[in-house]
């Protein structure tokens, strides 16, 4: 037993060692079956956050796809309108070129017609005339020939005759009215020498472009029209308050009218619509802050305009208040003459006479720069624009002298000096020469046709012509019914009424002939 007991004891140890590993393999067994449950929760927890993840980023996907497929639905709609919008104002354009063409096409058939029915009678009077004008050769021809048998005389004799006569009358009636030019020269040379200053000073003249009442503006394409018009006409409608003037969209391609009466406010809108139309921003908040910019912009344009004019003409001490007030004649015209560029004028030409006669060429050409400074007032200050200029320009600073020129340009006070008439003059040469001043064409004809009645009114009256775009009436008379005393007592009671019944710019010259005309016709 005692050899025994050592393997026993070994046995023992090694059981004990067996079952020592065994049990550590079994807790380790165990610690990893805990680990791997542990690992499958985690990746379970995983799986399910990543599912919830992709369901809300699904979601979120949706939505917006659904947002931008609302978003070019609603685009679309708009384009489809606007294109049937514009299809519908070109039908109506389309349809109306059809009717206007129709109509022509009509009016030529018409046309055609009566001019067919025409043709044989006109047919008919070409040879009827053509026979008299045989005739009347043959006529003439055996006149010709019993003149001459009665004579004594061939036709060339009788020519050779009727000339030298004639001949020797024009020398001596040549003589008589070269005596007469020369007598009347002597007596008129200083007259006709002012007359020729004045001619030549007229050579300061410049073309004027005449502003009407409407103003026109270019647009990019014609889907801008409806952009000016906003929704429900609200940016047109602001446009229209902010600046005072019509806005006419009609169906002239790529433009819109401008109508308004102040050239002013007619150039601050199409100013703006310009702007507006380059910045592509249109909406009433937009459009009043463009007005009010281009306004302010306008302002600053006058000034510096009236300075480049006082500059240009050597003028100084010019208060600022009169060059604002001058810079604003620059969009004020009178009967189609820009009243800047005609206030300029004016100065130039009174300086030129007063240099001419040996005066003050400065004081002439400040009072000739300021004599309708009055105009820029005429709406906010009740009375004359002359009156007005010369009290505003004597309330900031300027001399008597000029004072006097501004009151005194037409005639409602009596000059000071001799530079003030010089001032009233000018101005008479701006406004009266052919071309400066227009009307509108119906006040024109209108003002034509009753001066030429005006004129047919008078007894002994044969014929009486409006010329020179009614500057000017020749009115001939019966020489058996009147004398040349009467002649010249109509020419003044003429002027009389001309004046009092009319309106019109400068001056209207009265030409009354009286005469007797023998007509001969050589063949």
């Amino acid at each position: 037993m005692s050899g025994i007991a050592p393997y026993i004891y070994i046995g023992v140890i090694l059981v004990g060692i067996i079952v020592g590993f065994g049990t550590s393999a079994l807790l380790q067994r165990t610690r990893l079956a805990a680990k791997r449950q542990e690992a499958e929760a985690q990746v379970a927890k995983i799986i399910r956050d990543a599912e919830w993840e992709a369901d809300a980023k699904t979601r979120e996907a949706q939505l917006e796809a659904k947002d931008i497929a609302f978003k070019a639905k609603l685009k679309f709609e708009q384009e489809s309108k606007r294109r049937q919008d514009t299809l519908a104002s070109t039908e109506k354009a389309i349809r109306k070129l059809e009717e206007d063409l129709e109509r022509r096409v009509s009016g030529i058939d018409k046309r055609e017609a009566e001019l067919k029915k025409r043709e044989p009678a006109l047919s008919k009077k070409e040879s009827q005339l053509a026979e008299k004008a045989v005739e009347l050769d043959r006529s003439l021809a055996e006149q010709r020939q019993a003149l001459e048998r009665v004579s004594g005389l061939t036709v060339q004799q009788a020519k050779e005759m009727l000339i030298a006569e004639l001949e020797n009358e024009a020398k001596f009636d040549a003589a008589k009215m070269i005596k007469q030019i020369e007598d009347n020269a002597r007596e008129t040379a200083e007259s006709t020498a002012i007359e020729t200053i004045t001619k030549a000073v007229q050579r300061v003249t410049r073309d004027y472009v005449s502003e009407a009442t409407i103003s026109v503006v270019q647009l990019p394409n014609e889907s801008m029209k409806g952009r000016i018009i906003g929704k429900e006409g609200r940016n047109i409608r602001t446009l229209e308050a902010a600046t005072g003037v019509d806005l006419v969209i009609d169906e002239t391609p790529e433009a819109v009218i401008i109508s308004g009466f102040d050239l002013m406010r007619r150039e601050v809108a199409k100013i703006s619509l310009e702007r507006l139309m380059a910045d592509g921003r249109i909406h009433p908040t937009r459009i009043e802050e463009v007005v009010e910019r281009v306004t302010k912009d306008l302002e600053k344009l006058m000034i510096d305009e009236a300075q480049r004019v006082i500059l240009e003409l050597g003028l100084h001490n010019v208060h600022i208040e009169l060059v604002k007030l001058l810079g604003r004649l620059k969009y004020r015209t009178s009967y189609g003459q820009n009243n800047l560029m005609h206030a300029r004028e004016a100065a130039l030409i009174s300086g030129m006479m007063a240099a001419e006669l040996g005066l003050d060429i400065r004081l002439a050409r400040r009072g000739g720069l300021m004599h309708d400074i009055g105009k820029s007032l005429s709406h906010e200050v009740e009375g004359p624009h002359a009156m007005i200029g010369a009290d505003v320009a004597k309330k900031y600073g300027e001399s008597p002298k000029v004072v006097n020129a501004i009151a005194a340009h037409h005639e409602q006070v009596d000059p000071i000096c001799p530079e003030s008439v010089l001032v009233a003059a000018a101005e008479a040469l701006s406004a009266s020469r052919p071309g400066a001043r227009r009307e509108t064409l119906e006040a024109y004809v209108k003002r034509l046709e009753k001066l030429e009645k005006i004129a047919t009114g008078f007894k002994g009256v044969d014929k009486a012509y409006a010329i020179q775009a009614g500057r000017e009436v020749r009115v001939l008379v019966q020489h058996r019914e009147l004398s040349d005393i009467e002649t010249a007592q109509i020419s003044r009671e003429l002027a009389k009424k001309v004046e009092q019944e009319l309106t019109y710019p400068g001056q209207i010259k009265i030409t009354v002939l009286r005469e007797s005309r023998y007509v001969a016709y050589a063949r």
